[in-house]
């Protein structure tokens, strides 16, 4: 007997390990889209202010005038950054673009000085980007300036498709962890369906067979839900490391409320789950514990 109740016990042992894992890539899922959802703004806002513009200037224009100018441009509201390219910086970019030989076709290759802006967020959208290029055309240095409003265009039209493409995946992936977290803790339950049915024969009321499986779901729901933020945060923390960048897209409370959600859902679907499972196998008929 005594053999038989430790292989009961390391059974069930296992059972909620795997039950556990399981529900934890079903919530880290969740979390990954929750992240992404909620820092769809910052996400946006980097790579709106990431957009250049080329200001190329006349060739008459030197480097001191130049450096002026950039300081001119810094000044101005709608303006995130600026970066002075040099002739010889533009000598190389243009080298790595159509390669050495083809400039030595040319006695002589004029480079003109350029300054590269980026705008901010709210300034990025095609009429903006018309104001600010004519307003720039109409500084003296400037010969030309070259923006990205096609590009402009189809990112603001692709962020509103992937907005509502997050939506609908939030929505699929509650309702897959929801079937799949039911499952799982379904088949627990259903493991323990001979105790419940003595626990009935004894003269237990539901609400007294429900309280010990209602406090397993709490604490499975806890630790898988804190599984997932764990691993989460590490992935987090691991691709921060190649890309710092990543650090200014989430904020801490978008960060907190992405654990909060995985919480939530963690524990509340394996309440939900377990309250339905246990109320049918209590009104279960005896012959059909066997099947």
């Amino acid at each position: 007997m005594a053999g038989n109740d430790k292989s009961t016990k390391r059974r069930l042992a296992g059972a909620r390990v795997s039950s556990a894992l399981s529900i934890s890539l079903v919530l880290l899922l969740v979390g990954l889209a929750a992240l992404l959802v909620v820092n769809a703004s910052g996400i946006t806002r980097w790579i709106k202010e990431n957009m250049q513009m080329e200001v190329l200037l006349r060739e008459e224009v030197s480097e001191p005038q130049a450096q002026e100018f950039k300081v001119q441009l810094d000044s101005l509201p709608f303006v995130n950054t600026s970066r002075l390219v040099t002739r010889e910086e533009g000598m190389k970019e243009l080298q790595a673009m159509l390669g050495e030989d083809f400039l030595q076709v040319f006695e002589s290759t004029s480079i003109p000085l350029s300054i590269e802006l980026t705008l901010k967020a709210g300034y990025v959208n095609a009429d903006s980007i018309a104001v600010v290029s004519s307003l720039i055309e109409g500084f003296p240095p400037v010969a030309e300036v070259e923006s990205q409003v096609p590009l402009v265009d189809a990112l603001n039209s692709n962020i509103r498709t992937i907005g509502l493409v997050l939506g609908v995946l939030i929505l699929l992936l509650l309702f897959i962890s929801f079937v799949l977290i039911g499952n799982t803790v379904r088949l627990g339950i259903y493991a323990r369906r001979f105790t419940v049915h003595t626990m009935q024969l004894v003269g237990a009321s539901r609400q007294f067979i429900r309280r010990p499986f209602m406090l397993d779901a709490f604490v499975l729901g806890l630790v898988s839900s804190l599984l997932a933020i764990i691993v989460l945060g590490g992935a987090i923390w691991f691709a921060s490391r190649s890309f710092p960048q990543l650090l200014g897209l989430f904020t801490a409370q978008g960060l907190a409320l992405v654990a909060g959600v995985i919480l939530v859902t963690g524990i509340g679907i394996c309440l939900v789950s377990t309250f339905f499972v246990v109320n049918r196998l209590v009104g279960i008929d005896r012959d059909k514990l066997y099947y």
